[in-house]
């Protein structure tokens, strides 16, 4: 476990959605601020919006794997692609449900027709194992990270971002 995946756990139980959560455990690393973290992996909760599509924990590490080692020359998507490949087959291994979708890893047969967030009950908190994967999500994203250290930030960018 890592310092990265306690901070997405924390943030769970403050309401945030799982793509929230991993995406503002790395906000420092970033170089943004927690506020500019949650409002960018706001509408990836829920699966996209409680579609019940990708997992918004392996969205977050999508989100924080691009703003980190991303690029904008086209000719190297390939390089992205096959580095967030690695890293979905990672999440799928180790999840549990073996899958990137939400609905599956929360064991539903469809997603919502509504978009009306559950609340945040102890209910709720007993049958979701999105606490566990946000965690998870950011571990793999931290052993990432460990394996393919970026270059040393200063100044505004190495501000610690804070829930």
């Amino acid at each position: 476990m890592s310092v990265y995946g306690d901070r997405a756990y924390e943030a769970f139980f403050k309401g945030y959605n799982c793509s929230q959560c991993v995406v503002v455990a790395f906000a420092a690393e970033m170089g943004l601020t927690a506020e500019q973290a949650l409002k960018m992996a706001s509408g990836f909760g829920g699966g996209f919006g409680r579609m019940r599509e990708v997992c918004g924990a392996f969205s977050g590490i999508t989100l924080v794997f691009g703003a980190l080692y991303g690029n904008t020359d086209p000719a190297l998507k390939t390089q992205v692609y096959t580095q967030v490949q690695a890293l979905a087959e990672s999440y799928r291994a180790r999840n549990g449900g073996h899958s990137l979708i939400c609905r599956e890893l929360l064991g539903l047969s469809q997603g919502p027709s509504s978009p009306v967030a559950s609340p945040r009950t102890a209910e709720y908190y007993k049958k979701r194992p999105c606490p566990e994967l946000v965690r998870l999500a950011a571990d793999i994203l931290a052993e990432y990270i460990e394996q393919h250290p970026l270059p040393a930030r200063t100044g505004k960018e190495a501000d610690h971002a804070a829930v």
